[in-house]
């Protein structure tokens, strides 16, 4: 009988460092409980704003960070840009319950190299770390197809979002005019422009096609 030759022991990859920023505690401890118990991944940071969370990247340089879009002080794109301005090469992953074009456009944008929603299933999220970790750039089909909707759209003008969101206050022609110190016959052809862009009908379709897309708050 041959002697068996022993395999010399393959050396461990280091766990992902994962940095979590948002503002509530309660999705902050679960994603830390998920992510600890992950053999291949660690906890690095944790921040409660967008202010911190850059400095906890600068301090600590994790691997991979997973931030919210909307934080105090400085919101998830803020944070992505100030990140990347120091450090071109930061992976970055947004999860947010926010799932308009221009939300997921704006966060691409700035160098986001993922994005999910907060109910995604915990294996999709763990795999879009290790994916992210892995040099890819990781967005669900749904978000992507919304996205490209919102990219083939032509874009409104600033001034067409003054009067889109006066509009969705509950103003009348008359009042937006005063409000942006132009005159009603202006603010007949920037709805008409608005419409056109957004491809509706009415004023009430115009405000919920804006508000799917993010362009407006309600």
């Amino acid at each position: 009988m041959e002697p068996s030759i022993s395999q010399p022991n393959q050396p461990r990859s280091a766990p992902i460092r994962v940095l979590i920023a948002d503002d509530h505690v309660t999705v902050r401890e679960g994603l830390a409980a998920i992510i600890g118990r992950q053999p291949d991944m660690v906890v690095a940071a944790e921040a409660t704003n967008g202010r911190e969370c850059v400095d906890r990247w600068m301090e600590c340089r994790p691997d991979v960070a997973l931030l919210d879009l909307r934080m105090p002080i400085l919101d998830g794109v803020g944070a992505i840009e100030a990140i990347r301005r120091q450090d071109p090469a930061a992976l970055l992953i947004v999860l947010s319950t926010f799932d308009t074009d221009h939300d997921i456009s704006r966060a691409v944008m700035a160098g986001a190299k993922g994005y999910m929603l907060k109910d995604a299933q915990r294996e999709e999220l763990l795999d879009c770390i290790r994916c992210v970790h892995a040099g890819e750039t990781r967005i669900p089909p749904m978000l992507v197809a919304k996205l490209a909707a919102g990219v083939s759209g032509e874009a409104l003008t600033g001034r067409e979002l003054e009067v889109l969101t006066l509009l969705a206050q509950g103003h009348s022609n008359k009042d937006i005019g005063v409000r942006l110190a132009i005159g009603e016959t202006t603010v007949k052809s920037h709805l008409r422009s608005i419409f056109g862009k957004l491809q509706v009908l009415s004023r009430t379709e115009a405000i919920t096609v804006a508000s799917r897309r993010g362009l407006i708050r309600l």
